[in-house]
């Protein structure tokens, strides 16, 4: 017997001389670990693109790339194996994987608002409760199991709360991934699967810290105490002695600043501190840097600050190494006979069956509907890092395909009824109008507070009610804190936001302070998507929220030199899809410094509208609008009506709808347009009669203006080119629109009135402009700007990029 086969490998240089000097780099340890990390990435995001059709988080493909490239897989070759992974090098790549997971939960710890858990409502309370305790019961037992057979001899009572721990956790950060891929994060049930299982995570780490302190190597009792009460005085040290430093660190970081770079690594010096302490205790060191992400300072501008410069690098680098590092030590093929197999059941089935039905059977008591119910019990069974790594991949995988099976909130939306989808309807039926603005960033504040004031209507009696819709993208991170806080009181009046809220958030800030000045009723709402997806977003919260009109920012902005510059493009896709399938009508705001520099008073806020009026639906929706904004004293409108002479001259180029949405029935349109016109006429001659005997002008002015050709439409409207805002409908119908020659235009969506305005050389305005378009219940998915040729030998002119 050789006493070679026994010798420990020896510890790996770091770094080679390269092999022009005859050294191979694969026996140290830096270049070694740069292939290993490489293999891993281009490996887990391989499987993270093959997985994305069936909307799996990320989480699923680092582990399936773990196990893969351990002795489950790839692994079963001796040869890969002592090439990529040899025995030597497996210290450094665990280090660095337990340094990476060191900060992530950090991270997660930073997501978790101790504070929100005071205000977890009674049923979220009882859900997470439940979804604790049946399937910590079901663990113990499962525990018995496994120690009778394939784990004799593991110290039992740490065994036994760590099965308990592991079967009964809810994986925060997963769960707000999932609920904001499949767009439950925004919902009701949504809050309440976030809310329980941020109280399920904060109990099962405080469990399996207690598990850790029990598992000691001393056999007497009271090493495990010494290491329980110095476990709570830790904590105890954090909460009234190290959180004050960071709550001054965090004042110290306004919004709107950058945060400075000593202060971040003073942060990280302090989670690699406590994390030597657990250590030092005999406590994971993970424990340390989750307890410092707890009580880190939530409000303020310096924890969304840490979480982007930390996450990328943890979440997409180092992370994948931790499931690599478990998958080496992972071996399916070990899984074998009735025994092994029976045993792994129990662990999947006791898992699953004590969550979801814990779970179910509390959300039924407590009146939720048995899909919710259902949806509820399948989210809580999403699981994160501590786990097993099958029951993790069983459990995590099967959430959202079920979930989506189970419960499709879109069908709630359709019960009672939704009769005024369009402004012209809510203006004859005297109902309240329901408006919802959607705005990128803090930019679009001032012009949206300013159109909600024109648009509130002092002469009614019924309320203007507006929901304010934040566009968020949802980006690869994983990181739920931005998401989950930015919700949590979605649709809800901003004056009920609790005092632990951000004041320093502007866009609270600017729309609280306009509530409170006025009498319209704003409500925050948040859509946090895909770009690609966010248009179901809003077309779903206005079918929910019963909106007449949904406006929307222009995708791109004016510069100080007066030139257009655009935004980002996406959002030149969302409106487009948004005209395409809105339940209600929709507009088109093309700001060109409609918010002004400073906030005014309502009684001191004065308009200068013009509607240009052609003809046809959305003509009509764009004069409704704007004789609703007419009402607010100070507010003057002019109406101008194009008519065509006898010698009008149409041009060759005329943009319609597509799918005969305009032709088809012409006829009901005209006769409609007449009706507009003389019920604006009748109101005109109303008002004058009624100023007969004062001084004061004419709210509402009405022109017929008789043109002959595109020219003459042109020099009308340089007439009103002072303007502060054109109401123009997106597709106008008759013979004097089709001498609106616009040629090719590379934002269809604003139809031909709205590009003159906005692009051409013949028409010099610096008027925002507002293009409209009427939803029409006979068309299901109306085209979006497509020219069509009314001239033989015209070819059709598609919609052509921006760019």
């Amino acid at each position: 017997m050789g006493t070679n086969d026994t010798t420990c490998p020896g510890p790996m240089k770091a770094t080679s001389n390269g092999v022009f000097q005859g050294e191979n780099p694969m026996h140290y340890a830096l270049p070694l670990l740069i292939l290993q990390i490489c293999i891993v990435l281009f490996l887990t995001r391989a499987l993270a693109f093959l997985l994305r059709p069936l909307r799996q988080p990320r989480v699923i493909a680092e582990i399936v790339g773990g196990i893969l490239l351990g002795p489950s897989a790839l692994g079963k070759s001796s040869k890969f194996l002592s090439t990529v992974f040899p025995a030597k090098s497996l210290t450094v790549l665990d280090t660095l994987a337990n340094l990476g997971l060191l900060f992530f939960l950090f991270l997660v710890g930073l997501e978790l608002d101790p504070k929100s858990l005071k205000r977890t409502g009674k049923k979220a309370l009882s859900i997470a409760l439940a979804g604790i305790t049946l399937p910590f019961i079901f663990g113990i037992g499962t525990s018995f199991a496994l120690r009778s057979s394939i784990a004799d001899g593991v110290s039992k009572a740490p065994f036994l709360v760590f099965m308990g721990v592991a079967l009964s956790i809810t994986a925060f950060p997963v769960l707000a991934r999932i609920l904001a891929e499949i767009k439950l994060l925004t919902t009701d049930i949504g809050k309440i699967a976030l809310s329980a299982a941020a109280v399920n995570d904060v109990a099962a780490w405080i469990l399996l810290a207690l598990a850790v302190a029990l598992s000691g190597d001393g056999s007497s009792p009271l090493t495990s105490l010494w290491v329980f009460l110095a476990g709570c005085g830790f904590v105890l040290f954090c909460i009234f002695a190290v959180q004050p430093g960071m709550q001054w660190l965090a004042k110290r970081c306004p919004e709107g600043e950058p945060v400075k770079e000593h202060y971040v690594c003073l942060t990280l010096g302090v989670v690699l501190a406590a994390s030597f302490v657990t250590d030092l205790i005999g406590i994971h060191a993970l424990f340390g840097a989750f307890v410092i992400g707890v009580i880190f300072p939530k409000e303020g501008h310096f924890a969304s600050s840490l979480v982007e410069k930390v996450e990328d690098l943890v979440s997409g680098l180092f992370l994948p190494l931790y499931f690599v590092s478990s998958g080496l030590k992972t071996d399916v093929a070990t899984i074998q006979g009735a025994q092994s197999w029976g045993l792994l059941v129990l662990v999947i089935f006791n898992a699953c069956f004590g969550k979801i039905v814990g779970t179910v059977v509390v959300s039924l008591y407590c009146k939720v509907p048995l899909d919710e119910s259902l949806a509820l019990g399948f989210l809580m069974n999403t699981k994160g890092l501590v786990e097993l790594i099958v029951l993790n991949i069983v459990t995590t995988f099967m959430t959202t395909p079920l979930v989506l099976a189970v419960y499709k909130p879109g069908k709630s939306l359709t019960k009672g009824e939704y009769n005024n989808r369009t402004v012209e309807d809510t203006n004859q039926s005297n109902k309240p109008l329901c408006l919802m603005f959607c705005f990128q960033s803090i930019m679009n504040i001032p012009t949206i507070v300013n159109l909600i004031e024109a648009s509130r209507g002092t002469n009614r009696k019924e309320s203007l009610s507006v929901y304010a819709m934040h566009l968020m993208e949802l980006s690869e991170r994983s990181s739920a804190i931005l998401m989950a806080h930015k919700v949590r009181r979605n649709g809800l009046p901003f004056w009920n936001k609790d005092k632990t809220g951000n004041s320093s958030d502007m866009v609270v800030v600017a729309f609280e302070a306009f509530q409170r000045l006025s009498r319209v009723s704003v409500r925050p709402m948040t859509a946090i998507s895909a770009m690609a997806t966010i248009h179901e977003d809003i077309c779903r919260s206005a079918e929910s929220k019963r909106t007449a009109m949904v406006i929307l920012p222009f995708h791109k902005h004016v510069r100080l030199d007066r030139t257009w510059e655009t935004t980002r493009n996406d959002y030149r896709l969302i409106n487009k899809k948004v005209m395409e399938e809105a339940p209600c009508s929709v507009a088109i705001l093309v700001d060109r410094g409609l918010g002004g520099t400073t906030r005014v008073a309502s009684s001191d806020f004065t308009l200068v509208i013009t509607v240009l009026f052609f003809g046809g639906n959305d003509d009509r929706e764009a004069l409704a609008f704007a004789v609703r904004m007419a009402e607010h004293p100070g507010i003057s409108l002019t109406v101008i009506r194009f008519i065509p002479s006898e010698e009008f001259k149409p041009e060759n180029v005329k943009l319609e709808i597509t799918e005969d949405q305009a032709g088809s029935c012409s006829g009901e349109t005209k006769l409609t347009d007449i009706e507009a016109i003389a019920e604006l006429k009748a109101k005109v001659k109303e008002q004058e009669s009624s100023r007969s005997d004062s001084d004061i002008e004419s709210k509402i002015i009405y022109e017929d203006k008789i043109v002959r050709c595109h020219d003459e439409i042109c020099e009308v409207i340089k007439e009103y080119s002072r303007s502060n805002l054109f109401l123009v409908g997106k597709s106008p119908e008759g013979s004097v629109a089709s001498g609106l020659n616009v040629g090719r235009s590379d934002t269809p969506e604003l139809g031909p009135v709205g590009n003159l305005l906005t692009s051409s050389e013949s028409v010099s305005t610096s008027a925002s402009v507002l293009v409209v378009q009427q939803y029409v219940a006979s068309c299901d998915s109306p085209a979006v700007g497509v020219l069509k040729s009314t001239t033989k030998g015209v070819l059709p002119v598609e919609d052509s990029k921006s760019p």
